[in-house]
């Protein structure tokens, strides 16, 4: 009887609008936050031909329902999962992290195939199989490494491991002239489904890096790795250099023209502050200049209380009105001695006396 395909495993499908860490939703069953402890394995997993295996107890698969309501602590559900782990990333190990949670109980077995026959049935691979057999190892969600898996699983190899479920997606592998080489672990009830990463796998990081071949090969340059060991040609290799070079030349008008933009603004601002201080000391001189030579200024009251105070020093002093007046009778004119004539004078004394006003002498005088 084969498996239906659970809705905790489809809820498992990573979503790029996730709200938790690489994606994952609150129905992939991860909490939010965990307690401060380690939860890691301290070593690597181990390869299948250094694990004993007791053969003296007989195989018997644990069925669908049994694995879901949960087996002993010594009769875990041996789940098998397979593949190339070529560029180990995210998408991986996810994978392998719904395959472990599948049941309970779950002992989770990963084979990864060889150099031979990966480059046989599928492509040149980034890493060889030693790199990609460490890479796996060191994943805390398995339990046991497959070395050289087969590409098309047998019965002798399920019997041999012990395999009870293949965990894979559910998309169909067609390899090796088969149109789906999960066809007859379907078909035998074994087949318990995943979910895949969406937007990364081993092909879109391959894709990335021959995108921008120039850009890596100019990096790898940069860090010491020679022409040869990156297969670039002498031409190359100097236009990169040359490219290097104007780069560098850019980056340096790039930060001129920024610190000169930064310093423009800042004289703009200081500019700003000084008109404004400015505008401020004018209105303040201004004002100060009105409050003192305007119209109503303290200069116009200075110079009305000193011409006050002129005027009324050389003013006389008026006698009161209320003192005895005395009655003047006009003063007799002044004349010569024996003489009812006034005596003659010369030219000059004469103008001066034509001119000259005649003063009386009053009889009374006042004390």
């Amino acid at each position: 009887m084969e498996p239906p395909t659970s809705s905790r495993l489809n809820s498992r499908k990573r979503r790029k609008d996730g709200s938790g860490p690489n994606g994952a939703t609150e129905l992939d069953g991860i909490p939010p936050k965990m307690s401060r402890r380690s939860l890691g394995l301290r070593e690597p997993a181990p390869f299948s031909d250094e694990v004993e295996m007791d053969y003296s107890k007989p195989y018997i698969r644990v069925t669908y329902e049994e694995a879901v309501r949960g087996t002993p602590l010594d009769r875990p559900v041996r789940v098998y999962a397979d593949g190339i782990f070529d560029l180990f990333h995210s998408g991986h190990a996810r994978a392998l992290m719904q395959a472990k949670n599948l049941f309970p109980n779950t002992y989770l077995i990963v084979g990864v195939c060889s150099d031979e026959l990966t480059h046989n049935f599928k492509g040149f691979t980034v890493m060889n199989e030693n790199e990609r057999y460490d890479a796996v190892q060191h994943c805390r969600y398995v339990d046991e490494v497959v070395r050289n898996a087969p590409w098309t699983l047998t019965p002798e190899f399920l019997a041999e491991h012990r395999i009870d479920f293949v965990a894979h997606d559910d998309i169909p592998y067609s390899s090796a002239g088969s149109d789906d080489v999960y066809k007859h672990i379907k078909e035998a009830g074994m087949f318990a489904p995943t979910q895949r990463t969406e937007g990364i796998s081993t092909s879109d990081i391959i894709t990335r890096i021959v995108r921008d071949y120039d850009v890596y090969a100019r990096r790898n340059l940069q860090r010491g790795y020679t022409a040869k060991e990156l297969n670039v040609s002498f031409i190359n290799e100097k236009k990169y250099h040359l490219q290097e070079r104007v780069d560098k030349v850019k980056k340096r008008v790039k930060d001129v023209e920024e610190k000169s933009k930064e310093f423009v603004q800042k004289v703009e601002e200081k500019s700003i502050d000084l008109i404004q201080k400015w505008e401020e000391k004018s209105r303040e001189f201004i004002g100060n200049f009105l409050e003192m030579f305007g119209p109503e200024g303290a200069l116009k009251h200075m110079l009305k209380e000193g011409k006050g105070r002129m005027l009324q020093a050389i003013s006389p002093k008026q006698s009161p009105s209320s003192s005895p007046t005395h009655d003047r009778s006009p003063s007799p004119t002044f004349r010569w001695p024996f003489s009812t004539k006034t005596p003659p004078s010369s030219p000059a004394n004469r103008s001066r006396n034509e001119s000259a006003v005649t003063y009386d002498i009053s009889e009374d005088e006042e004390d």
